[in-house]
């Protein structure tokens, strides 16, 4: 009986050991491979697992990085993705290293295509510098008129009423009631009569002087050289003073109202050229030594799209802004239509020429830090890092002093290195420490 129960304990224990003989069959050779160094993915080179699966992120299957000592089995034509993933791990790759075993790495044209790289050229272009700023519009100084009364009387009647109205030379802005300047007109109109009475020369003399003192009081009462040649002409004296606008341009104020008695030094009304208009803008510190007086800018207004206009420099403050660290800039502005208004913004654009140089498109520059790095295209999916130092910025180039040559392509769009960062980093490595070709050592 206990010879029975062994034997049947017996066949129960090579049943068990066959059953788990086949299901380790169908799992697949565990034996671990003793090259890989670990699995990552295409995708996400920051994946590291020990075995082999699927990645977490993407869900795309895991391949086989090698250490760093063995070259891998799967190096050759009939399992690429092995030597693809040494490129993202930050190793050269075989192919790449026939070519260039210290910089090249490889990213497939078909992956490339995947994560939307695209290419830029380096040329030789133009260099332009623009400075912009942005200022009010205010009206010219020396062009602005304000009427003051210069004798006592009455508004008798007002030419302009209002804020805003446009106004030619010599139209009529307000009359004014004064028994005294009927005073002086009489007077000069007899003086006028005595000088021409006289029978001699030196009888003329006294007369004129006097004719020409009793004109220069009425020119301070805002009579203008033509009113005082038509009294002279029609020798009729008259009660009001009429005031013309001495300039085409667009009354400010009318503080005072018809009928009103105004006495010397009451403002009577404002007008303001605006045929030439100022602009006021500032540049920061570092920008006035590009800046002289009479150079010319470009205006433009959002009221106004697509449409310029010319300004010129006129006056640069000498005196810095302790704050801003800017400093004031006076733009004379032709505004014949006056469609630039006081108050209004404006912007102005100074483009200046600075030679030509090699260039390459700001977006194909990645700064490392203390260096920049710009990945160039040697064809069939292998790029090289170069290290590249770089001028001034100019839009969206940059001048390029050293590391590049004309007419070479370079990634402009740089998403797949930033997946891809591990990888960037270990292509520079042994890179970092050799100069980069066209620079001094």
């Amino acid at each position: 009986m206990k010879a029975r129960n062994f034997f049947n304990n017996i066949i129960s224990l090579v049943a068990l050991l066959s059953l788990l003989g086949i299901a380790s069959c169908s799992k697949g050779p565990t034996t671990k491979d003793s090259n890989i160094d670990y699995w990552t993915c295409t995708m996400h080179p920051s994946v590291h697992s020990k075995d082999a699966g699927k990645c977490p992120i993407c869900s795309m299957d895991l391949v086989p990085v090698m250490k760093e000592s063995v070259t891998p089995a799967s190096s050759s034509k009939s399992a690429p993705h092995h030597d693809h993933a040494a490129m993202l791990a930050g190793r050269p790759s075989d192919s790449s290293t026939t070519s260039s075993p210290s910089h090249e790495f490889v990213v497939p044209v078909e992956r490339q295509q995947q994560i939307g790289v695209t290419y830029g050229k380096v040329e030789r272009k133009p260099l332009t510098h623009t400075i912009r700023s942005v200022g009010m519009i205010v009206p010219d100084r020396s062009r602005n008129w304000q009427f003051v009364s210069r004798v006592d009387g009455y508004v008798q009647k007002l030419n302009v009423t209002s804020p805003g109205q446009v106004v030619d030379k010599d139209a009529p802005l307000l009359s004014i009631y004064s028994p005294d300047l009927l005073t002086s007109e009489r007077e000069f109109i007899e003086l006028l009569r005595m000088r021409d009475q006289a029978k001699s020369k030196d009888a003329r003399e006294t007369p004129q002087r006097l004719i020409e003192s009793a004109k220069r009081r009425l020119q301070l009462w805002n009579v203008t050289e033509q009113q005082i040649a038509e009294l002279e002409k029609t020798r009729k004296a008259s009660d009001t003073l009429t005031l013309l606008s001495p300039f085409r341009g667009v009354v400010q104020s009318v503080p005072v109202e018809q009928g009103k008695n105004v006495k010397v030094g009451d403002l009577l009304v404002e007008v303001a050229d605006l045929s030439l208009v100022w602009m006021w803008a500032e540049f920061y510190e570092n920008e006035l030594s590009m800046l002289q007086l009479g150079q010319k800018l470009a205006i433009t207004a959002k009221s106004y799209s697509g449409q310029n206009f010319d300004g010129t420099i006129a006056l640069i403050d000498p005196f810095i802004n302790e704050t801003k660290r800017t400093a004031k800039v006076r733009i004379d502005i032709p505004n014949a239509d006056f469609k630039l208004r006081p108050g209004m913004y404006v912007n102005a654009e100074l483009g200046m020429d600075m030679g030509e140089a090699l260039t390459v498109p700001v977006s194909a520059v990645m700064p490392t830090g203390e260096r920049n790095v710009v990945f160039v295209d040697k064809g069939e999916g292998k790029l090289e890092p170069r290290i590249v130092q770089l001028g001034a910025k100019y839009s969206d180039i940059y001048e390029v002093q050293t590391g590049l040559r004309e007419g070479e392509r370079v990634v402009t769009s740089a998403n797949f290195l930033i997946d891809a960062e591990s990888k960037v980093q270990g292509a520079l490595k042994d890179f970092e420490a050799t100069p980069a070709p066209g620079t001094n050592p």
